[in-house]
């Protein structure tokens, strides 16, 4: 049983670490680079937008011109980063990559802007989270292919217009609706990212275990897919974790059951979600009868509850407060049901 306890500890929810997770982290930085495709042919799942584009990419192409500027948005993990390197290996350009919390000055990116080369696409990652003054540069860039440049200071100071070569700028953003209305309405083509079909994730998975040479059956592709969220990225990673219980735990064969226990394990369930999500899920239930409940109580409930402060009333200035089972002191110590402490406010005498 020590290599399954070792295995458990590894890649269940230990210390907030959540299997589900679609943000990037470093393990996926390792690997994803090998798991994308390089050619639209290659790409699977997001039909509408791949056409859209082939039929750009080929245009631009005949009239030997770069492309307009593309935006695509939608929630991470679904191909928003891959589908910039297909742009620029379709168009046979070189792909520059940025992120816009990367870029603090607006002389940063007129560097950068001024360092590509003609047809080059710029990718800016998180583009919502440019400062001001650094998506003013863009403006004109977008628009003109130039930027302007301020040259000493005071009475001294001039103006210059750099000349920049035609360039396609390709944004990411998972939250298009703090984009300014500016920069976006600057984007030639805006492309909403969907959720992909469990089909559609299946094939992912199966084409990336060719990759990492990993022995799968279809059922235990399919399985995976079925609690991947719709997302490619969670796909890859759950893929990456089955394999290491299938090496660990059976004969390296990824099958239906090596999959459903490897995935219990990590607390899982067939519908894609984990402990946290059915924490929330129990917590609108039980507390609020099935809601409507804001975000904003929300948020604050399931933080007393990670605190240990589960519950209680105000009374001569003490707070009594009841433990839980998804509680934990300070201390890292579990609270049981049983127990009852009190709390007082900061700055409230006994």
């Amino acid at each position: 049983m020590q290599p399954m306890r070792k295995w458990a500890e590894k890649y269940t929810l230990i210390n907030d670490r959540r299997s589900v997770r679609t943000d990037i982290t470093e393990e996926d930085k390792k690997i994803e680079g090998t798991l994308r495709p390089k050619r639209m042919e290659g790409y699977i799942g997001q039909k509408k937008i791949r056409d859209s584009l082939a039929i750009s990419i080929k245009a631009a192409r005949q009239r030997g011109d770069s492309l307009d500027h593309i935006l695509f948005y939608g929630p991470p993990g679904l191909g928003k980063t891959t589908l910039s390197g297909i742009i620029a290996n379709e168009m046979g350009v070189s792909l520059k990559v940025t992120s816009g919390p990367a870029i603090e000055k607006p002389g940063e990116m007129a560097a950068i802007l001024n360092g590509l080369k003609e047809g080059d696409i710029l990718f800016v990652d998180e583009i919502h989270r440019l400062n001001k003054q650094v998506e003013e540069v863009l403006y004109p860039a977008m628009e003109d292919f130039a930027i302007d440049i301020l040259i000493g200071k005071g009475a001294a100071a001039k103006s210059i217009r750099l000349n920049l070569p035609r360039f396609t700028l390709v944004g990411a953003t998972t939250r298009a609706g703090l984009l300014s209305a500016p920069l976006r309405d600057r984007f030639g083509e805006i492309h909403r990212m969907e959720f992909y079909s469990i089909e559609d994730l299946r094939q992912i998975i199966m084409n990336s275990a060719k990759v990492l040479r990993v022995p799968i059956e279809e059922a235990g592709a399919e399985e995976m897919a079925r609690r991947s969220r719709g997302t490619p990225r969670l796909a890859n990673r759950i893929l990456k974790r089955v394999r290491d219980y299938a090496q660990v735990m059976g004969d390296g064969v990824i099958t239906r059951e090596i999959a459903d226990t490897a995935l219990n394990l990590m607390e899982v369930d067939r519908m894609g979600l984990d402990r946290a999500d059915r924490n929330y899920l129990n917590m609108l239930i039980d507390n609020f009868g099935g809601g409507p409940a804001g975000l904003d109580t929300l948020a604050e409930w399931q933080r007393k509850q990670l605190t240990g402060i589960w519950a209680g009333s105000s009374r001569a200035g003490w707070i009594w407060i009841n433990g839980s089972e998804a509680g934990t002191r300070q201390a890292g110590q579990t609270w049981t049901p049983e127990e009852t402490v009190r709390y007082r406010p900061a700055g409230r005498r006994a």
